[in-house]
């Protein structure tokens, strides 16, 4: 299936009947597949008048207790900002996918990570976190739409997928299999009349007593360390003989691993960590590396957006390298390599 494709057809797999959106490539052809194949099940497709109107339709219809998702790309989740903001403050699941673009701006159409910042330290108001997964290939992406729903569920937290336009565009073959089995909490808050025997529920995110909003993102706190200690992702390797070890996620992680394939091949001691979660981070996963490495190399398509959180993962204990390309360029093996060499200074 095609990347974009699967998606809708993961999402509905797992029980989303829902979709509000607005087209922008290079995601265009998941609303185009959900618009096709939601109604055969009795859901509902809407494209919104923009992407402000279908974020706040997706925070009433989670309202609502319903599974709902929105998809876009780099600019549209721009727009998406504040409603994504109100959704973390009321406290309501749903999956947001991500499909990056070139940037600032509207950039290109071309596969890029811009977009790290924005995902993982908020681009909205306010003390708040999304649990943010990074596939690397479309049977993970069909993996982690499946159980993205479940977190959702589980922590009444949206939950992005970040992709980009090469992951989206991409035809690799798929299997839909079981998530594994998670125990969801009742939603008992949700707002679906009374019928007179309860008091109604009230969903909200503004608190004026500042005393009631402190306590408001105190628990919203407390949801956030819980998710930090159970849904951690990661991939790794070679962390404990290194000599170099490379940090990449989404679809540079495969690039990169094709890279430290030619490089072992030539002599070389090259290790691997591949975010699978960017937020939660795992930084624990960098103290496993050997004391004696010679560096950290990050790749990404941007300028060096994920460089901080390994920064801060290392704690300064290795020096902490970065090759990138923007605008839609991608990296390539051989350009890693060189780049891997060069830590090396010219040493096996």
């Amino acid at each position: 299936m095609k990347g974009n494709e699967a998606i809708g057809a993961a999402a509905i797999e797992a029980g989303c009947k829902y979709f509000f959106g607005y087209p922008i490539t290079p995601q265009s052809e998941l609303p185009e597949y959900m618009s096709r194949e939601l109604p055969k099940i009795g859901g509902v497709f809407l494209q919104a008048e923009s992407e402000i109107a279908a974020i706040n339709m997706v925070y009433g219809a989670s309202g609502a207790g319903a599974r709902v998702m929105t998809s876009s790309s780099s600019p549209g989740i721009s727009l998406k900002q504040e409603g994504i903001s109100y959704i973390c403050g009321a406290e309501l699941p749903c999956l947001i996918v991500n499909i990056m673009r070139g940037g600032p701006g509207l950039g290109g159409i071309q596969p890029s990570q811009t977009d790290y910042f924005q995902a993982t330290r908020g681009g909205g108001n306010g003390d708040y976190r999304m649990v943010v997964l990074a596939p690397s290939n479309v049977q993970e992406l069909v993996d982690l739409i499946i159980e993205g729903f479940d977190i959702a569920d589980q922590y009444r937290n949206p939950v992005m997928i970040l992709g980009d336009g090469m992951i989206g565009q991409m035809m690799e073959p798929v299997e839909f299999k079981a998530p594994k089995k998670r125990k969801l909490p009742p939603k008992d808050w949700i707002t679906v009349g009374t019928g007179g025997k309860r008091k109604p529920n009230i969903i909200n995110s503004l608190y004026l007593a500042p005393e009631i909003l402190e306590e408001h993102n105190n628990d919203l706190q407390k949801k956030y360390r819980t998710i930090k200690e159970n849904e951690i992702k990661v991939e790794s390797y070679n962390l404990e003989n290194a000599d170099v070890v490379i940090a990449a996620y989404g679809t540079t992680a495969r690039i990169a691993k094709t890279a430290i394939a030619n490089l072992e091949k030539e002599g070389y001691k090259v290790g691997f960590i591949r975010p699978i979660t960017l937020w939660p981070y795992p930084y624990e996963e960098f103290k496993k590396i050997n004391k004696n490495c010679k560096g950290i190399l990050t790749v990404e398509m941007n300028s060096g957006q994920m460089l901080d959180d390994v920064k801060i993962a290392v704690e300064g204990k290795f020096p902490v390298y970065f090759y990138g390309r923007t605008g839609g360029m991608v990296p390539t093996p051989k350009e890693i390599m060189a780049k891997v060499k060069e830590i090396y200074g010219g040493e096996k």
